[in-house]
């Protein structure tokens, strides 16, 4: 039985530095206040503020580090709360996704694009993913044994880089569908 560990991924950010910059003022960086499971990942001390057609969502985690391109990943209800389609996508996928406006102390940002739902995922090293018989752009189901709401989880994207650590991840819709806990294990099945 493969066993893998499942997360919760709340609401968040991905930033590039001149985003940052405008958000936050000239020369900002961003603060780390935890590292995440994923290497050289982590929350910020920044929030900022996710502006939709209807509503805001504030006090939103900006992710690091800073990336290339700007993203809001939220959850299928967040999403509707704020008056945006949802786009179910793998992160940095976000060609043809809605836009948003991000208001942070200094400024704010409207994106055209780059609001996703994002595509329940897994992250292998290589070493596991060879071991398991995976490889990136797997689809999976994965199994997980909860207190009164056992669930089967199809469409996981596997993802294999040297850069990971071994660890699923869910967004908080299906955390709460499946009353997911800390130290969660699902069990990796390739087909049903």
């Amino acid at each position: 039985m493969a066993e893998i560990l499942v997360e919760t991924s709340a609401r968040h950010v991905h930033v590039t530095k001149e985003t940052l910059e405008i958000l936050f003022g000239k020369g900002a960086e961003l603060t780390k206040k935890k590292d995440l499971s994923q290497p050289g990942q982590f929350a910020s001390e920044q929030r900022v503020t996710i502006v939709g057609p209807k509503r805001e969502l504030a006090n939103v985690s900006i992710l690091g580090p800073c990336r290339s391109a700007d993203q809001v990943e939220l959850s299928a209800t967040d999403a509707r709360s704020i008056g945006v389609d949802i786009a179910i996508r793998e992160s940095g996928d976000i060609a043809g996704t809605p836009g948003c406006t991000i208001k942070g102390p200094a400024g704010e940002v409207t994106i055209k694009e780059g609001v996703i739902v994002a595509k329940r995922h897994i992250h292998l090293t290589p070493e596991t993913a060879e071991k398991l018989g995976l490889k990136s752009k797997d689809v999976v189901w994965v199994k997980c044994k909860t207190n009164g709401r056992e669930a089967i989880l199809g469409d996981v994207v596997v993802r294999v880089s040297d850069k990971f650590a071994d660890a699923m991840h869910i967004d908080t819709d299906e955390s709460n569908a499946i009353s997911a806990t800390p130290n969660l294990m699902g069990e990796i099945i390739k087909s049903l």
